[in-house]
């Protein structure tokens, strides 16, 4: 761990700092990037990319990342907001467009495990069904205080 190849020459700070930053977390999980990968369902390769500033990770690998690493609270705020400015001022390939500042110049969502995808909730049912479950409801509610009262009586 820690045997880094050098960042490319010509980073921004912005870039050099936030890839030191997730070095650094990456080293302190003592995990290998084959387990790494495993844990945060982002391989191996894209670990090598991210940690080598050939491409900047996803906002959910930093996310995963900081989960494996047991940082939280204001320490992974803070990462999350280097991510943020290092993303801005990431190279570009000569290939891709401009993007403004307010559209997300990398795709910030390739892949999400499970585990950090928000619940989603379930279609609505068609009014019909909707309108058919109170009819039944009813007729059971009926059909019970009649029996009751058939009972009682």
């Amino acid at each position: 761990m820690g045997g880094w190849q050098p960042l490319p020459d010509g980073l921004p700070p912005e870039v050099r700092h936030f890839v030191g930053q997730l070095r650094l977390l990456k080293d302190g999980t003592g995990l290998s990037l084959a387990a790494l990968g495993a844990r945060t369902a982002y391989s191996k390769s894209s670990w090598q990319r991210y940690l080598n500033a050939v491409q900047p990770p996803p906002r959910q690998a930093v996310a995963a990342l900081c989960r494996v690493a047991g940082l939280a609270g204001p320490d992974a705020e803070r990462l999350g907001v280097r991510w943020e400015l290092a993303v801005e001022a990431w190279p570009r390939p000569a290939t891709e467009p401009a993007r403004g500042t307010d559209g997300e110049a990398y795709e910030d969502d390739p892949t999400v495990p499970w585990w950090d995808r928000p619940e989603e909730e379930p279609p609505p049912l068609p009014a019909g069904r909707l309108l058919l479950y109170a009819v039944l409801l009813l007729l059971v509610l009926l059909l019970t205080a009649v029996v009751g009262a058939v009972m009682a009586g």
